[in-house]
C-alpha cells in the first residue's frame, strides 16, 4: 500500500512541498489479485482550495462535501449564530439561480443536498448518481461562491432560524447537551455557546454583519472540496476549478487575513440545572476529556464503547437491566482542537435521579481504579473496529472521512493504520486514560420538571 501524510501549513492551506496544481496520491488500496479498489488524490488549485477525492471500485454513485472552517466556535459574542446562519442563506439563490433552482437541479436527479454547522466547521453536502456529479459540483460552487444574500432573504430566514432554536428547546437531549457544555466552558466562550444562537443573538443579527462574516470565512485557502464515489480525480479538479472560479473566488485574497486558531479553551467544573415541563429528568455528569489529535484518543474510544456504547456496556447493564434505573444511559467523547469532554448521559424519572448519579458515580469510580476487564476490551475493540469499516461502506460516509481529514486533522490516516492502532490498545492503556480522565473535577448538568 502507498500512502502520503503530509501536515498543512498553516498560512497558506497547502502540504508541505505541494505546490498549486500539482497532484498528489495519498493512498492507494489493492485487493488480493492487485486491482485498485479505493485510491485517494489531492490537488491544491489556486488561492489554496483544496480538492480531496476517493475513487471508490464498483460505486455507482458520488458524494461531494464543501467543507469550510468556521462554526460557532469562530464568532464573537455579537456573532453568535452567524456561521448556522449563514448556512441556510447560502440556499436562498444566487446570480445565476434562485432558491427554487437550486432545490429543482439535484431533485430532477433524484440527488440528495444538505448542510449542516458544528462548532468547528460548516459542511454543504450533496450525493448523486455518478454521472450526475458535474451537476452536483456546479450547484455547489454556485452556492458558495455567488450567493445573494439579498435583505428579503435574510429576514425570512431569521424566522425560520428562530422556529428551530425553540424546536432545539423543546428537545430535552438538546437542552440538557447544550447545558452541560455551558458549565463545562462558559457561557460567554465560543464552545460554551450553542451552534444555533439565541433569540436574542439571532434577532440581532442583520445582512451587514452576516455578508461581512460571508466574506472573511467563505475563502479558498479556507476550504475543502472532499468527493468520493465512482469519479476520475482530473476530471473533478477540472469541474471544481470552473464551478468554484465564479465571481474570481479562486483569485481572491489568500491566508493572511484568515482567522487564527482558537486558542486553548479552559473547562471548569460546575452543576447546573433547568426546569423543563418534561415526563423525565435529563442527566449528563462528566468531565474533561481529550483534545481530538491525543496520542491516547484510540484508549479513550475503546474506554467509551466499554463503558457506555451498546446495550452490552457496563452502564447500560448496570444502569438498565440490572437495576431498572432508565430507559436510555450511554457514554460519549467530543473532541475538539485543544480540548475535549467526556461524560454519561442518563434519562430517567425524577424519583430515580439520585439513584442513577450513584450509579454512574461509583462505575466511573470503579473503571478510574481497575480498568476495564479483558473482555471488555475485547468488545469494546470489535465495536470500534466493525462502527468503523460499516461506516465507510457508502460514498456519503468517505466523503466525510475525506473532509474531517484534511480540513480538521491535517492528515489522512489509511483504515488498516485506524484498526491497526484499536488493536494495539491494552488494558494498562485504558486504564491509564481512565485513571486521569475519571479523577478530573464533576461537570453535572441537569434537566427536568
Amino acid at each position: 500500500m502507498e500512502q502520503v501524510q503530509q501536515k498543512v501549513d498553516q498560512r497558506t492551506g497547502q502540504k508541505a512541498g505541494q505546490k498549486v496544481g500539482t497532484t498528489r496520491t495519498l493512498s492507494t488500496v489493492r485487493d488480493d489479485d492487485g486491482q485498485v479498489t479505493s485510491r485517494v488524490k489531492r490537488t491544491v488549485l489556486p488561492g489554496g482550495l483544496r480538492v480531496v477525492t476517493e475513487q471508490m471500485a464498483g460505486a455507482r454513485s458520488a458524494t461531494i462535501g464543501v467543507w469550510v472552517g468556521v462554526g460557532s466556535r469562530h464568532e464573537t459574542s455579537a456573532l453568535h449564530g452567524a456561521s448556522h446562519f449563514l448556512e441556510h442563506l447560502l440556499f436562498k439563490g444566487t446570480g445565476e439561480r434562485s432558491a427554487l433552482d437550486l432545490s429543482v437541479a439535484l431533485d430532477a436527479v433524484g440527488g440528495e443536498v444538505n448542510a449542516f454547522t458544528a462548532k468547528e466547521y460548516t459542511c454543504f453536502h450533496a450525493r448523486v448518481l455518478d454521472e450526475d456529479l458535474p451537476l452536483a459540483v456546479d450547484v455547489l460552487g454556485d452556492m458558495i461562491t455567488s450567493s445573494t444574500i439579498d435583505h428579503e432573504d435574510v429576514e425570512a430566514e431569521r424566522d425560520v432560524i428562530l422556529d428551530e432554536i425553540a424546536m432545539h428547546d423543546d428537545d430535552p437531549d438538546d437542552v440538557v447537551h447544550n447545558l452541560f457544555a455551558e458549565v463545562a466552558w462558559g457561557a460567554d466562550s465560543p464552545l460554551g455557546r450553542s451552534i444555533a444562537g439565541t433569540e436574542a443573538s439571532i434577532t440581532a443579527l442583520d445582512r451587514a454583519r452576516i455578508r461581512r462574516f460571508y466574506k472573511r470565512h467563505y475563502r479558498p485557502d479556507n476550504m475543502v472540496v472532499a468527493v468520493a464515489g465512482n469519479l476520475d480525480h482530473a476530471r473533478v479538479v477540472r469541474q471544481v476549478k470552473a464551478a468554484f472560479g465564479r465571481a474570481d473566488f479562486l483569485a481572491g485574497e489568500t491566508a493572511q487575513s484568515a482567522p487564527r486558531p482558537p486558542k486553548r479553551p479552559k473547562v471548569s467544573a460546575g452543576r447546573a440545572g433547568t426546569s423543563r415541563p418534561f415526563e423525565q429528568v435529563n442527566v449528563v455528569l462528566g468531565m474533561e476529556g481529550l483534545p481530538r489529535d491525543h496520542e491516547d484518543r484510540f484508549a479513550l474510544g475503546v474506554l467509551n464503547t466499554a463503558l457506555g456504547g451498546g446495550t452490552s456496556s457496563r452502564l447500560f447493564q448496570e444502569v438498565r437491566e440490572r437495576r431498572g434505573l432508565a430507559y436510555s444511559v450511554y457514554s460519549f467523547a467530543s473532541h475538539h482542537a485543544e480540548s475535549g469532554l467526556v461524560g454519561v448521559a442518563v434519562g430517567c424519572l425524577p424519583a430515580k435521579l439520585d439513584d442513577v448519579l450513584d450509579v454512574v458515580r461509583q462505575e466511573l469510580a470503579r473503571v478510574a481504579e481497575d480498568g476495564i476487564t479483558a473482555e471488555e476490551l475485547r468488545i469494546g475493540k470489535g465495536q470500534l473496529r466493525g462502527g468503523l469499516v460499516l461506516g465507510l461502506e457508502d460514498s456519503a460516509s468517505r466523503m466525510s472521512r475525506l473532509g474531517r481529514a484534511e480540513l480538521v486533522h491535517d492528515e489522512l490516516l489509511d483504515i488498516d493504520d485506524v484498526l491497526a492502532q484499536i488493536d494495539a490498545v491494552t488494558l494498562e492503556q485504558v486504564r491509564a486514560v481512565a485513571a486521569e480522565v475519571f479523577s478530573r473535577p464533576e461537570i453535572l448538568a441537569v434537566v427536568g420538571p
